[in-house]
């Protein structure tokens, strides 16, 4: 009787590879990353991620007692470290155990680590991880409207939009998203694909629109969203050039922009079109079939 393969066989013989990668970009990176359950360790966690999202390091950003619920209960809590000292966390949840698939909520790095590739290696760490333990995807949610996240999850780890989400979390007042609504994008990342095993060998998922794609939507000489034609093969949708230093200039145009993309591309996948990646100066490609056209 003819099926699916079970996860274990798809993702068994993944699971050597995955940790050499994952110890490449660790090596690369300058980090030694592990799981961490300890109170003090998850309070240092804690206040890093505090640091990076809030105004205010010295207050909770998740909580020690959810973290120590979350490891205790065999969920994914890591740190990056460089000489005993935190640089980048990761905290991940199991999703609905019939998916096999774990939910990754935050993934953050110090400003003084950045550029470092960090936040490349804790994927890498998490992937083995979870491979480890026969799963299959990890999923987790950006905002559609930071390029550079945009292109590290689509192009540099070859992970796919699966669904657009308007104001996923309501409006969050940290120093990140300064209030803005929290449209979301979610992402599937299937851990043995070829394009995944391919990004984490170095080879990221390029996306190079054909001179013929059709700008849905472009940057104007002032850095403004100016929507364009929805039909065609491929489409191109910009984001803004860096969304959050503009929430703090101008956040009248910061909201044009989260309204533009948002009606754009919600459209886009209304009419049948799909992410085939994110390129650097064009931003979203999406394609559709002929039919679609």
């Amino acid at each position: 009787m003819n099926g699916p393969a079970p996860v274990n066989s798809v993702v068994g013989p993944a699971v050597g590879a995955a940790v050499e990668a994952a110890e490449a970009a660790a090596r690369a990176a300058g980090v030694l990353i592990r799981p961490v359950a300890d109170l003090a360790g998850l309070a240092a966690l804690d206040r890093l991620l505090a640091g990076i999202w809030q105004a205010d390091a010295s207050g909770p950003l998740l909580g020690t007692e959810l973290l120590r619920a979350l490891a205790k209960s065999g969920n994914y809590v890591a740190g990056a470290y460089d000489d005993d000292v935190p640089v980048g966390a990761a905290v991940a949840f199991f999703a609905a155990p019939a998916e096999r698939e774990l939910h990754s909520h935050i993934t953050g790095v110090t400003a003084g680590a950045l550029g470092r590739g960090v936040g490349f290696a804790l994927k890498q760490h998490q992937r083995a991880w979870a491979l480890r333990r026969g799963i299959a995807t990890i999923s987790w949610t950006f905002d559609p409207l930071v390029g550079r996240n945009a292109h590290f999850n689509l192009a540099k780890l070859a992970a796919l939009p699966a669904e657009y989400l308007p104001n996923f979390y309501g409006a969050m007042h940290d120093r990140i998203n300064g209030g803005d609504d929290s449209d979301r994008l979610l992402v599937r990342w299937e851990l043995a694909a070829s394009a995944v095993v391919a990004a984490c060998a170095g080879q990221p998922h390029r996306c190079e629109p054909p001179p013929t794609a059709v700008v849905a939507l472009s940057r104007s000489a002032t850095g403004l969203p100016v929507p364009g034609p929805r039909k065609g093969e491929t489409l191109l949708v910009a984001v803004p050039d860096d969304i959050e230093a503009l929430r703090r200039r101008d956040s009248g145009a910061a909201k044009a922009w989260r309204v533009a993309v948002r009606d754009t591309l919600t459209a886009l996948l209304a009419d049948g079109a799909r992410f085939a990646g994110f390129d650097r100066a064009g931003g979203y490609v999406l394609t559709r079939d002929e039919a679609g056209r």
